[in-house]
């Protein structure tokens, strides 16, 4: 079976070169880069997340729905409840729902494996019909056991994106942050670092602050501006500005 590569991308460098490479499945935020992740990957999917709790009836998940689309999104990731899920899939909006850790659920979950015993797999399985029931085409499934995310792909119809759940969903997804080595912050067990951009924008940033400050002392001693980076007047045109301007 043909396993799809998924990234979750930040910037439209990000989703250029990820088409680039060959994976053209991503996911964003629907902010006001989503225009500019589109144009940077005309040939990918991609889907954007409605942010939690954005929403507060059907009517206007279906009308933001259709807003992220018209932005240039193919799909909406909704990790809202499946009567959301419901109204939008209704009106022909492709939806991505969420099972297994949900950081938007994690105050009762906290960030851990969901799903190691029977009875919490059963729950996931119970979400995973609800989801399905309610029309999404796709579901993320993060960090569940890989017996329980194998079974999961087996037995729906939805397309399964599989994060820290090992290789038995139909994409491998990770975050483009994770990847890069721009996450400054904790890296979760399924996490793989394939560069550090980290150290690399340190540089840089130490790079502009260097030529920011040469450019203060050069204005600061007079060393710019030289004449090359100015135009001027000849003076018979600065004379006649000047009896020109008397009749103001």
């Amino acid at each position: 079976m043909r396993k799809w590569l998924q990234l979750h991308v930040d910037t439209p460098a990000e989703a250029a070169a990820a088409q680039a490479a060959g994976i053209v499945i991503l996911s964003c935020e629907p902010d006001h880069q989503l225009e500019a992740l589109r144009k940077a990957a005309p040939g990918a999917f991609l889907s954007a997340g409605m942010p939690h709790g954005s929403v507060s009836s059907p009517q206007e998940a279906i009308r933001l729905g259709f807003e992220i689309l018209r932005r240039g999104a193919d799909s909406i990731y909704c990790s809202h409840s499946p009567f959301f899920i419901e109204a939008m899939a209704r009106e022909g909006i492709p939806v991505t729902g969420h099972v297994g850790l949900v950081p938007n659920r994690a105050t009762w979950t906290n960030f851990r494996a969901i799903g190691k015993k029977a009875e919490e797999a059963v729950q996931v399985m119970r979400a995973v019909k609800d989801i399905e029931n309610a029309g999404a085409a796709f579901i993320e499934v993060e960090v569940v056991p890989v017996r329980l995310a194998d079974f999961i792909t087996r037995s729906t119809p939805m397309i399964t994106m599989g994060m820290g759940c090992g290789s038995t969903c139909d994409t491998q997804y990770l975050f483009s942050s994770d990847v890069l080595g721009t996450n400054r912050g904790h890296y979760p067990r399924h996490a793989k670092k394939y560069a550090d951009f980290a150290v690399l924008e340190a540089e840089l940033q130490q790079k502009r602050v260097t030529a920011f400050q040469a450019f203060a002392a050069d204005v600061e001693n007079g060393a710019y501006p030289q004449a090359v980076h100015q135009v001027d007047m000849d003076d018979d045109a600065f004379e006649r500005f000047l009896t020109l301007s008397n009749k103001l």
